[in-house]
């Protein structure tokens, strides 16, 4: 089903704004446990706030409303997008644009394990591939790869590939190549891209959403075991399917987020945070606000969960389904190192 520009426009804006929103939400809950959310916030986390000293956005002296590195990598990809166009971005185009990025202030501060070691060997000159290798051998340890990062960012991919979920996988996997190079990474960003893919359409539903996601993370695999590299370790769409067993089961936010803690995790690991970002999605059917702050509360790595399940859920509903308040007080605190209005409209013209 084609739509027209605008309708493509109020969409991306969506996205990419839900995204940047929930971001900057859970900067003031990551490391917390639930409890710790609890207790320091006399309930759930319900609005922006200046992160505490002892979350990593506090410690950077980040202010309320600030994104971290989830959406600004996010914003950086999308407007590599603009300048590359879609079908000439490739792996290299990614590696420029996440090289731009770790020379940003103070959003490379944020840089996470697997990005820290790539962008640290870019640098160098040094082949990506090399990056805990066991001694003389090829293999690299299996843990190395397999956060959450490319995920995290990976939104335009499906934005820009609206109800065409596989193309949408096949520009999600450009980008995961020079640091996320694993089966579990692959198929985690896969999930993210293939969703957004379809929450881009007109006639999307939130069981169309998911079903995409689900089939994101099988093509992912797929595309990591003919061209990448496969790691012992959980299958996203197993986990996934499990973390939306749970959002089904569930009807209370509390106990599903710790029942959804408890079986599938929270963690920067993206077996753990990608299909919990997911099933945040379904519990919430879609609903921006609610969608974040669900995420947000989640526990642990909460901005990159709600920056995940926000790209999806602001692509699903559109802008004109986010608070103005709360969107006009993110817009103004972020609006000089990304314009998301004019990223929206430029990246929409790809659609």
């Amino acid at each position: 089903m084609r739509q027209n520009g605008q309708n493509y426009e109020q969409k991306v804006l969506g996205a990419l704004a839900c995204a940047g929103m929930g971001d900057a939400l859970g900067a003031a809950t990551e490391l917390y446990s639930i409890d710790e959310i609890i207790q320091h916030y006399q309930g759930f986390i319900s609005d922006f706030q200046t992160p505490p000293e002892d979350t990593f956005a506090g410690s950077l002296g980040g202010v309320s409303g600030l994104i971290t590195d989830d959406a600004s990598q996010m914003y950086v990809f999308a407007e590599g997008l603009i300048k590359t166009g879609k079908a000439n971005f490739d792996t290299q185009a990614w590696t420029e644009c996440l090289l731009r990025w770790a020379s940003m202030e103070p959003y490379a501060n944020y840089k996470g394990p697997t990005t820290e070691q790539v962008v640290k060997a870019l640098k160098e000159g040094k082949p990506t591939n090399t990056i805990g290798r066991i001694g003389t051998s090829s293999r690299q340890a299996p843990n190395v790869g397999t956060t959450n990062g490319a995920a995290m960012r990976v939104a335009p991919a499906g934005l820009v590939w609206p109800g065409q979920p596989e193309k949408a996988c096949e520009l999600a996997f450009a980008t995961c190549l020079p640091s996320h190079d694993t089966n579990i990474a692959i198929a985690s960003a896969c999930a993210i891209a293939s969703g957004v893919s379809s929450a881009m359409m007109a006639n999307a539903t939130v069981d169309s959403i998911l079903a995409s996601a689900l089939h994101g993370a099988e093509y992912g695999e797929q595309l990591a075991a003919e061209r990448a590299r496969v790691v012992a370790g959980p299958k996203i769409g197993k986990r996934l399917q499990l973390a939306l067993d749970i959002a089904q089961s569930n009807s209370q936010l509390e106990p599903f987020l710790r029942e959804l803690e408890g079986f599938v995790g929270n963690s920067v690991n993206a077996h753990e945070s990608v299909p919990s970002a997911i099933a945040i999605f379904a519990f919430c059917q879609g609903d921006p606000w609610q969608t974040i702050h669900a995420a947000a509360n989640a526990g642990n790595d909460t901005d990159s969960i709600a920056t995940m399940a926000g790209a999806m859920a602001g692509a699903y509903k559109g802008f004109s389904a986010l608070p103005p308040d709360k969107y006009q007080f993110f817009y103004q605190v972020n609006k000089k190192d990304f314009d998301v209005e004019r990223i929206a409209r430029e990246l929409s013209t790809l659609c």
